[in-house]
C-alpha cells in the first residue's frame, strides 16, 4: 500500500513573501563576521527591497553556529488565504563576511525553507489512503479511504521529525491527535498491565474446560422435538411381488390396532400374493398384509401381524387450515435411507397432480399440498407434518427432470417440488379401506377429456367403450350438463383441465353439494348438484 508524500523537497517552491514586510528588530551588538559562503552553494532569490526602511527593532544576536537564529518576540503575520504554511516572523541572521550590515534589509533567506528540509522524505499523515481492496469484494483490507481513519488518514506511516514550525497549522493538529492517541493507548496498556499485575498478586488462576456438556433440553416445538416424537411411529416398508420385484417406501401408525397408512404405489406389487414388511426405527420388523388400496387416490392401508401393544398413532391435523408458508417436516426412507427427516414449507395448495403407480396406465389424481421439503423415492407414504407434529399430508409424488412420480421406474431426485395428499382426504379413504377393503369415490356422472388444456374440463362426446359421456340419471344429467360443455369452476376453485376437475371432486365425499360453472355456446351457466358415489377402482 502506498501514500503520497505532502511537501516533497524536489521541485518545491518557496512561498511568496507577505504583501507587507514584517518589522525587523535591530541587533543590540554587532555580530562577529562569518566567512563568506561558498560561491558554488545554491542560493535562493531575494525578495525585492521595500521602498522604505523598516522601523528599528531589536533582536538578540544569534550565537555562532546556531541556526536558525532566535526570532523577535513578535508574532508572525496572519496567514493569507491560500498560503501554506503560514509565514513566520522574520529572523535576524548573522552577517556573513562581505554581507550587508545587520541594519540592512532584507536579510538573505535560507537556501531551503524550514518547512521542507532538502532531501527529507516524510509520509503525510493527512494524505488520502489508497483504496486497496482485496480481490473478492468489500471484505478485503483497505476499503474506502484505506485502513486508517475515515478521512483517509494512514496510521502507522513512517515518521521523521520535521523542522520547527508554527503549531497553528494542520501539522500541529495532527500531532495533537497523535499525542492524544498515544496517551490513550498508554492509559489502556497501563490499566491492562495493572489489572494483570493485581491478579497475579492474588495467585494464578487455572481455567479448565468442562468435560460434561450437561443435559440438552429441546422445546417440543422444535424440529428435533417433533422428529423425536414422530419417528417412533414411522416405519420403513418393503414390498415385493411373488416374482421378487418391489421396492421401499414409508408409512406411519394410524391406530393402535396396527393399521399403517401409506401410498398405493408403495405396496401395489405385493397386492396379489406378494410380501410386505414394516420396520420401526428401533429395528423391530413385522410382517404385514394389505388391507385395502385405492389406486385413484394413491392411498393404501396395511396391517401389522402380531402388532405390539404400545403403538402410538400420529396425531392427524386439519389440511384445510394449512396456509402457504407454513413449516413442514417430512419423514421417510429416501433411496432406502430410513428415518430421514427433512424440512421446508408449504409452497402451494390445491395443486392438481396426476401420477402413476408404475404398474398400469391408470393414473392417480390429487389436489395436492406442494412442499419444498426434500422428498425422494422412498419417502412415498411417509407423513408430512406441521410445526406441531400433526400429520397434514402423505408424501406421494415429486416433480423432477426425469420421472414425475415417486413410483416411476427411474430414480430421479428432488428439485424442491414435492406433493402430498391432504390428510383430510387420506383419512376418509383410509377409514373406508379399513371398513370395506374398497375405496369409495365421489363423482358427477360425466366423462371429461384428460388432454392438456387451460380452457377447462370438457365433457367428451362419448365415454370409454362407446357409452354415453353423461351418465343417465346421474348428478350431471340431473343438473342439465351435456357433451361439449366446458366446466370452468367447481365452487370457488378454477378448473383448467379434466385432471384438475377429477382431483377437486375427489377432495369431497359422496353426498356433498357443489356448484358447477360451465360454458356452452359462449355463455356461462352455474348449477348446483349433489355428488354421487362409485366403489372400487374399476
Amino acid at each position: 500500500m502506498s501514500t503520497e508524500n505532502e511537501g516533497k523537497s524536489e521541485g518545491t517552491q518557496v512561498p511568496p513573501a507577505p504583501s507587507a514586510p514584517p518589522v525587523p528588530v535591530e541587533s543590540p551588538s554587532a555580530s562577529p563576521q562569518a566567512p563568506a559562503p561558498d560561491a558554488g552553494a545554491p542560493t535562493t532569490p531575494l525578495p525585492a527591497a521595500p521602498a522604505q526602511a523598516p522601523e528599528a527593532g531589536h533582536a538578540p544576536a544569534a550565537p555562532e553556529g546556531h541556526w536558525p537564529p532566535p526570532t523577535a518576540p513578535q508574532g508572525a503575520p496572519a496567514p493569507v488565504d491560500g498560503d501554506w504554511p503560514p509565514p513566520t516572523a522574520p529572523q535576524a541572521a548573522p552577517a556573513p563576511q562581505g554581507a550587508p550590515a545587520a541594519d540592512d534589509w532584507p536579510n538573505p533567506a535560507p537556501a531551503t525553507p524550514l518547512y521542507a528540509d532538502a532531501g527529507a522524505s516524510t509520509h503525510a499523515y493527512g494524505a488520502p489512503g489508497s483504496a486497496d481492496v482485496a480481490a473478492g469484494g468489500p471484505g478485503g483490507v483497505g476499503g474506502p479511504g484505506g485502513p486508517g481513519g475515515p478521512d483517509g488518514t494512514v496510521w502507522g506511516a513512517a515518521y521523521q521529525q520535521p523542522a520547527p514550525k508554527s503549531g497553528r497549522g494542520r501539522g500541529g493538529l495532527v500531532a495533537a491527535i497523535l499525542v492524544a492517541a498515544l496517551v490513550a493507548g498508554g492509559l489502556g496498556g497501563g490499566l491492562g498491565y495493572t489489572l494483570a499485575k493485581n491478579d497475579d498478586d492474588t495467585g494464578s488462576t487455572t481455567v479448565s474446560a468442562s468435560t460434561n456438556g450437561g443435559d440438552v433440553k429441546r422445546d417440543p416445538g422444535t424440529v428435533a422435538g417433533v422428529a423425536a416424537k414422530a419417528l417412533p411411529s414411522t416405519v420403513t416398508i418393503e414390498a415385493e411381488s411373488s416374482s421378487g420385484e418391489g421396492g421401499t417406501g414409508t408409512g406411519f401408525v394410524f391406530d393402535t390396532q396396527g393399521h399403517i397408512i401409506t401410498n398405493n404405489h408403495v405396496v401395489a406389487d405385493a397386492v396379489d400374493g406378494g410380501k410386505v414388511t414394516a420396520t420401526f426405527p428401533d429395528g423391530k420388523k413385522y410382517n404385514a398384509e394389505v388391507v385395502g388400496h385405492a389406486q385413484g387416490y394413491d392411498v393404501a392401508v396395511i396391517k401389522l401381524k402380531n402388532a405390539p401393544s404400545d403403538l402410538k398413532p400420529l396425531t392427524l391435523g386439519d389440511s384445510d387450515k394449512i396456509a402457504v408458508g407454513d413449516s413442514t417436516i417430512a419423514i421417510g426412507a429416501p433411496f432406502g435411507l430410513s428415518n430421514t427427516v427433512t424440512t421446508g414449507i408449504i409452497s402451494a395448495k390445491n395443486r392438481p397432480v396426476a401420477s402413476s403407480d408404475g404398474t398400469s396406465s391408470a393414473a392417480s389424481y390429487m389436489s395436492a399440498l406442494q412442499t419444498d421439503a426434500s422428498i425422494n423415492p422412498g419417502n412415498s407414504g411417509g407423513p408430512l407434518l406441521d410445526a406441531s407434529g400433526n400429520v397434514i399430508g402423505i408424501n406421494s409424488a415429486i416433480q423432477s427432470t426425469g420421472s414425475g412420480g415417486l413410483g416411476g421406474t427411474t430414480q430421479s431426485g428432488s428439485i424442491g417440488l414435492g406433493f402430498a395428499i391432504p390428510i383430510n382426504q387420506a383419512r376418509y379413504v383410509a377409514q373406508q379401506l379399513i371398513k370395506t377393503g374398497e375405496p369409495v369415490y365421489a363423482k358427477i356422472g360425466a366423462s371429461v377429456s384428460l388432454a392438456d388444456s387451460t380452457e377447462g374440463a370438457k365433457i367428451t362426446d362419448t365415454a370409454e367403450g362407446g357409452a354415453s359421456a353423461v351418465e343417465s340419471g346421474g348428478p350431471a344429467d340431473q343438473a342439465g350438463l351435456k357433451p361439449g360443455d366446458v366446466i370452468v369452476k367447481l365452487d370457488d376453485m378454477v378448473i383448467d383441465s379434466g385432471p384438475t376437475l377429477i382431483g377437486e371432486i375427489w377432495t369431497h365425499q359422496p353426498g356433498d353439494k357443489v356448484a358447477i360453472t360451465y360454458e356452452r355456446d359462449g355463455k356461462s351457466h352455474t348449477v348446483d348438484l349433489t355428488l354421487g358415489s362409485r366403489k372400487g377402482d374399476s
